[in-house]
């Protein structure tokens, strides 16, 4: 329930009974995603982690919270789908562009678009939201395909990563929609 104050208007107003479709599952509701207990970070690279907090097995796409608490690299990838980017802390880019990321920053990846993606040295870690949807092509320093990292895969890592630290490999289950 949400706390009173004395201007909101809508107080009167009743929710309604039918909140969901009978096939429907409840939405997802995680709490300070990008300052939460590090474990739910999960290594992505050496140097840069990824915390998934919506996960569609079925489309192929996932959200996350991806940080880096010092210089980072994401390796050399293309993506065939869009992706969005918001820029909660730290600075980041790709070495592919000239601007540069931080905290408050959008950035629209178009379908089609390769890039190295780098965090940069600052005070504050890099974090920041991704929804992805579809997979990472992996490309060699020429630019050529050499692999592909797709939601499967990440659920693995996931999996595996939280059944190290103890979180537990099922906790990944909660984030499917």
């Amino acid at each position: 329930m949400t706390e009173e104050t004395g201007s909101e208007f809508w107080r009167g107003i009743a929710p309604i009974t039918k909140v969901f479709q009978p096939d429907a599952k409840p939405e997802v509701y995680l709490p300070n995603i990008a300052d939460d207990d590090e474990r739910y970070f999960v290594p992505f690279t050496e140097t840069v982690f990824s915390r998934p907090v919506w996960i569609s097995p079925t489309q192929n796409s996932w959200c996350d919270v991806l940080m880096a608490k010092s210089a980072g690299l994401v390796n050399r990838h293309y993506h065939p789908h869009e992706v969005f980017a918001y820029t909660i802390s730290g600075k980041w880019g790709y070495l592919e562009h000239d601007w540069i990321a931080t905290a408050g920053d959008f950035v629209y990846e178009t379908p089609g678009e390769g890039h190295t993606l780098v965090a940069y040295d600052h005070p504050d870690p890099m974090k920041v939201f991704f929804k992805v949807t579809g997979p990472l092509i992996w490309l060699d320093e020429d630019g050529e395909p050499d692999g592909f990292f797709d939601v499967h895969n990440y659920i693995d890592m996931c999996r595996k990563h939280y059944d190290a630290v103890g979180i537990g490999a099922d906790y990944v289950d909660t984030l499917f929609r």
